[in-house]
């Protein structure tokens, strides 16, 4: 590849990146499918696996390397799938085993990798693992789910939380004991200090791994083990105002997660893993002070996580500071780790709303942030319907299905506006998502920004998203390179972040102004002239 002043590059056929190679992952861009919400194909509302099958040629033309299936396993849907009543079987709303098995054939005909949720930390309350649990204090699985006696007055053992509020503790009445649920009480953490119960999960992981998928995104990462002798958690002093909408916040969560036991049992998956060359992971890591030295220390050392996503960049902070210290953070902590950066998922408020202050023109807005993000260092998640710059869907509180949102409206919307159907076709009133009745509302104000709307316009989002997914693809130094930060060196108010990336003798220059003022980059003794929100990598029209 040449190198030319300016930094930008020409691709070389010989440099590229081997469709073969085992670290696939390692700066792979990977499409979040929310398979509730992606598309219907018998007309019951609810998005299916069939459907996944139907648009994996359109998930391969944006030019992606693998996708991610939310959860589609045997549930009560009382979370939609994150409340898992039998790890290895599918759904009947999602459809069947033949299914999904057809589902992993022609993403693999067409390239594409497939990684699908593992929810580990916990499961139903329907499970038969937990049925068994809760029916007597010495049955065989009685304690194969984290169970704790009152204390004497009563009350639950110690003072942890609930993500989703309240107490993460719940009476039992037929072991006169509490359970520990860190989400919803239908959802009883399983006991990763028992043998047993980490045996049976790892076989649940092999059920899949021998049916053939790519890799696993693992839920709640650092949910999995708890403090053996249930100490209470201190309060967190820092907890900003803002955080204060939710109790959860106000504790240092040091005893209920985050615990030094994890990468133990993360060596022990990655161990099943290489089993299965090709085999990849990315953990969640849920948002703390602490996530980014987690994410440096669940993926370090080659023996655990292959890489893993916080929720620093899926939060409302948006500014060349916050991107640039939290790489940086990230690179000096995690010498050997790999990051899989993501603006936007199933779990928070689509990015171009969750920022939407920054921007007057929404569009341009949605290029920059998608410029940024497949510029970064690591691999990369997008979510349907980023490519097409959908905005949160707005919805009235008798549409909200989201126990979350349910139970903290109005503070807190919670996550039905992120995961409203996709839309394939503005002319009709479900976005082409469904002959029925959807699930969710399709947002009227999405119809515009449908896939068939954009499909053919050369100035739209999802034509650029596509350009930049190819040029990304053929240029190693945007796929595996290192980066190197840039300071920002204009006289004009605009906010610039910029730094280069290297592989192998080439470098990119990549620049964003983040601000919707004007701004010139001085980049050695060449000015760039860039627009408000404006971009510039070296090459890329």
């Amino acid at each position: 590849m040449s190198t030319h002043p300016s930094g930008s590059a020409k691709p070389d056929p010989a440099a590229q990146l081997s469709p073969h190679d085992p670290d696939w992952w390692r700066g792979a861009v990977i499409y979040e499918i929310y398979p509730r919400s992606f598309q219907d194909s018998n007309g019951d509302g609810i998005g299916d696996l069939r459907g996944i099958t139907d648009r994996l040629g359109y998930v391969a033309d944006l030019g992606v390397d693998a996708i991610w299936l939310a959860p589609f396993f045997m549930s009560p849907q009382k979370d939609f799938g994150y409340d898992i009543s039998d790890y290895c079987n599918i759904d009947p709303a999602y459809g069947t085993l033949a299914d999904f098995d057809a589902l992993m054939a022609e993403a693999h005909r067409l390239g594409l990798k497939v990684m699908i949720d593992q929810v580990l930390s916990h499961s139903s309350d329907r499970h038969p693992w937990f049925v068994e649990s809760r029916s007597s204090r010495d049955n065989p699985k009685a304690d194969w789910y984290v169970w704790s006696d009152p204390q004497p007055d009563g009350s639950p053992p110690n003072n942890w939380l609930s993500v989703f509020g309240g107490s993460s503790w719940q009476w039992d009445s037929r072991r006169r004991q509490y359970y520990l649920h860190n989400f919803l009480t239908e959802q009883p953490d399983l006991n990763f200090h028992n043998e047993e119960t980490v045996g049976a999960l790892l076989d649940t992981v092999k059920f899949w791994l021998d049916r053939g998928v790519d890799g696993f995104r693992l839920d709640t990462t650092n949910f999995y083990f708890h403090d053996t002798a249930l100490r209470s958690n201190p309060p967190d002093p820092a907890v900003p105002d803002n955080k204060r909408i939710e109790a959860y916040n106000w504790q240092d969560h040091r005893y209920d997660k985050n615990r030094p036991e994890t990468p133990g049992f993360l060596r022990r998956l990655r161990a099943l893993l290489d089993l299965y060359p090709g085999s990849a992971t990315v953990g969640e890591i849920g948002h703390g002070p602490r996530s980014l030295d987690l994410m440096a220390e669940y993926t370090g050392g080659g023996d655990k996580l292959n890489m893993a996503y916080t929720f620093d960049f899926l939060g409302a902070a948006f500014s060349a500071d916050h991107f640039r210290s939290h790489i940086a953070r990230f690179e000096e902590v995690a010498v050997d780790g790999w990051p899989c950066w993501a603006f936007s998922n199933h779990d928070v408020v689509r990015h171009v709303s969750r920022w939407r202050s920054h921007a007057a023109d929404d569009l341009g807005f949605a290029k920059l942030t998608a410029a940024l993000l497949l510029s970064l260092r690591g691999s990369i998640c997008l979510y349907q319907g980023e490519e097409l710059g959908l905005h949160e869907a707005e919805l009235a509180y008798q549409d909200l299905v989201d126990p979350y949102g349910l139970r903290l409206w109005p503070e807190f919307k919670g996550r039905d506006g992120c995961r409203t159907p996709m839309v394939w076709d503005y002319g009709s009133s479900t976005g082409g998502f469904t002959g029925g009745r959807p699930w969710l509302p399709v947002s009227a104000a999405h119809l515009g920004r449908a896939v068939n709307a954009q499909d053919t316009d050369a100035g739209s989002i999802l034509n650029y998203y596509r350009r930049l997914l190819r040029f990304r693809s053929e240029h190693p130094a945007l796929v595996k390179g290192d980066i190197s930060f840039l300071g920002n060196a204009s006289p004009e108010p605009g906010e610039v972040f910029a730094f280069v990336r290297r592989y192998q003798g080439s470098e990119i220059l990549c620049a964003f102004n983040l601000s919707g003022e004007p701004a010139t980059f001085r980049n050695g003794g060449e000015d760039i002239r860039l627009a408000g929100h404006g971009v510039h990598i070296g090459g890329f029209v």
